[in-house]
């Protein structure tokens, strides 16, 4: 069995599965390299079971240990602006265990991870195109005009996937917030001491009465991420991360006092100041926080999610992650629900390579598992 990925956070982790299990694939990705975009992701034990399947222990170690500290309450808290407690809530999903509850990791360490050993079947700046089916397989054509051809074909090509666009055409993606600004700040002791309580806990929503809404979390690694890889995945290059608040802030429209053009190309400082603004009358140990954001980490984007699709019919071409149900971020679900995807279709090929299942009849079986899971979360919140 041949299998191409058009590859994400996913599409990674499907790799390392099938690489383990003998089976022939190779991951295609649009970005030059693994992206610097992005900060904290939210781990419970279903982006933890999609890993352990897939990796090899030591990696799976890997990303315990560089994973955040446990919290002092594994909650989500909410508070007002003056930073007053408002409401806990439980996370979505199920946590890891006592000792590695739902915790968090950094998004561009986690992906170096699951690169490891991988390298020679993924191939950077080569986003697919399109494909054709037969009854010979898959033929899929990237971007640079070259045709590769597999048994399967998977995409796992975030939320706006070339892989579901074709496969699903009538797919509907719609837009939750306009106007997002990811960004984080070093955790210095200062900004420690400074920070209302709840910041000791898992993560943290904001919300003013005027429209503005921040969610921030605090990551400090368990570990020295240098160290732990030394030891256990001698050879990887592992970056260091330090201590930092991920902060992601959308401010209220009439603070933004920029147009849409200016927000999405605008310069760092000016969004920087659209930060500053919109959180203005905040408790001070918030205002402290935006005011240290780095401007190198600030990234505007727009959150989307992808609605619930009827079910389709089976075929060597199938789709996992953001691709085909990109999750409202506030759900802290997106990254766990692409992963488990993973896990999930890699035991499904693997089965279908040692024949113990046909190869339709286990894209199927993977596909019910995925659309039982991830759907009725989806059609719970407000899309």
């Amino acid at each position: 069995m041949r299998v191409v990925i058009a590859a994400g956070i996913g599409g990674l982790c499907l790799a390392q599965g099938l690489t383990r299990a003998g089976i022939t694939c190779a991951v295609y990705e649009r970005s030059p390299a693994i992206s610097w975009s992005g900060y904290l992701l939210h781990m419970n034990a279903d982006g933890g079971l999609g890993l352990r399947t897939c990796l090899p222990d030591n990696l799976y170690e890997l990303y315990v240990q560089t994973s955040r500290v446990t919290p002092r309450r594994d909650v989500l808290v909410l508070q007002d602006h003056r930073g007053n407690e408002v409401a806990t809530k439980p996370h979505i999903g199920p946590p890891n265990d006592p000792i590695v509850p739902h915790t968090t990791v950094h998004r561009r360490a986690l992906c170096q991870i699951m690169l490891h050993g991988i390298e020679n079947v993924v191939h950077f700046g080569r986003p697919v195109r399109g494909y054709q089916q037969s009854a010979a397989g898959v033929a899929v054509e990237l971007a640079d005009g070259e045709e590769v051809t597999a048994d399967v074909l998977i995409g796992a090509d975030g939320i706006n996937s070339v892989v579901r666009r074709q496969l699903l055409p009538d797919a509907e993606v719609d837009v939750l917030v306009e106007h997002v600004l990811l960004s984080k700040a070093p955790l210095t002791p200062t900004l420690r001491h400074t920070l209302p309580d709840a910041f000791d806990d898992s993560f943290v929503i904001t919300m003013d009465p005027f429209g503005s809404l921040m969610a921030a979390g605090v990551f400090e690694a368990r570990r020295n991420s240098l160290a732990a890889a030394r030891e256990l995945a001698p050879g990887l290059w592992l970056e260091q991360v330090d201590d930092y608040v991920s902060v992601s802030l959308e401010p209220a429209v009439e603070s933004i006092g920029l147009s849409r053009t200016d927000f999405f190309s605008g310069s760092k400082p000016s969004l920087h100041d659209v930060m500053r603004r919109a959180v203005a009358h905040w408790h001070p140990g918030l205002q402290y926080l935006v005011a240290n954001v780095l401007p190198s980490s600030i990234v505007p984007k727009t959150n989307r999610v992808v609605r619930p699709v009827a079910a389709w019919r089976p075929s060597n071409v199938t789709v996992l992650g953001d691709a085909i149900h990109a999750m409202p971020p506030m759900l802290g679900d997106g990254a766990n629900s692409a992963l488990r995807d993973a896990g999930s279709l890699a035991t499904a090929l693997i089965d279908a390579a040692a024949g113990r299942v046909g190869l339709i009849e286990a894209i199927e079986r993977y596909e019910d598992e995925m659309r039982t899971r991830t759907y009725p979360l989806l059609q719970s919140t407000s899309i």
